[in-house]
């Protein structure tokens, strides 16, 4: 073949890949536009919801990467690469990725679902997973939470997801409340004050709304029961029940009013704050 045949030949070749890389340049530059134009508008529309800035940040970061994925396959198509083989290789890797990361991948479900629906968010005090604690951070695949002895404890977000959440802090304050017996022959007068005087000295609890202390029940003819119903910080809550009432039989011992040995009972009301 000539020196002139071989020009004509590479002038075919270069008119015909030309033309096609052109149109894959094209097609990756307005298709790249295109995903960075989807991206913020996604990351505006989560902004407007309140949605947490972490699953913000993934959510854009994994919408960019799929939508870059199409405009690389779509350029490929059109250089003339067989993309019917790249996609099914990329399907079978995602398959073998997805079984393998099959907890990882519940946990991040898991995760996305409460920084949507947020039954939790940083600084309440929370009971899930079998591990009560103050929220440091909710992550995509983990929560992080702070025991009140101060211990860090990383909760899978499947694990708190598959029980109740009990949510301390999203009413805005709590009211525990204490029972104990006294005999029948002691004064409710002075027990109702020495309690009265105690809940009045501890900082933790509330002075609004008011404690509640009365007669609950009388049990049997021997003892009387009394009732306290103090209202405290959601932050407070995991340390007030031993204080109060270490104080309260303290105090009353120290009065001569004695408690018998099963006296001593307490629950938690979760009550919004006004």
């Amino acid at each position: 073949m000539d020196v002139q045949g071989l020009m004509v030949r590479a002038k075919e070749l270069i008119a015909v890949f030309g033309l096609k890389l052109v149109a894959a340049v094209a097609v990756f530059v307005i298709g790249r536009w295109v995903a960075n134009a989807i991206t913020h508008i996604i990351e505006k529309i989560m902004k407007k919801a309140n949605t947490d800035e972490t699953l913000i940040s993934f959510i854009s970061s994994l919408s960019y990467i799929a939508l870059m994925t199409v405009v690389v396959i779509a350029a490929l198509g059109q250089l003339g690469v067989q993309t019917t083989s790249f996609i099914a290789i990329l399907g079978a890797a995602g398959l073998a990725v997805g079984l393998a990361l099959q907890n990882s991948l519940s946990n991040f479900a898991s995760g996305v679902m409460m920084m949507f629906f947020r039954p939790i968010k940083v600084g309440d005090v929370v009971e899930g997973g079998g591990v009560t604690g103050a929220v440091k951070e909710v992550q995509i695949f983990t929560t992080v939470l702070i025991t009140p002895d101060n211990k860090t404890i990383i909760v899978p977000n499947s694990k708190i997801t598959a029980d109740k959440i009990i949510n301390y802090s999203s009413l805005g304050s709590l009211r525990q409340e204490f029972t104990f017996t006294i005999n029948y022959s002691d004064d409710i007068d002075k027990t109702r004050k020495i309690v009265a005087e105690i809940l009045d000295r501890n900082p933790k609890v509330l002075k609004s709304p008011a404690p509640d202390i009365g007669v609950a029940d009388i049990v049997g003819n021997a003892n009387i029961k009394m009732l306290v119903r103090p209202w405290v910080k959601p932050e407070h809550y995991p340390c007030i029940n031993g204080e109060l009432i270490e104080e309260i039989k303290k105090s009353l011992d120290a009065n001569k009013i004695n408690l018998p040995a099963d006296s001593a009972a307490t629950k938690v009301i979760l009550v919004k704050e006004e």
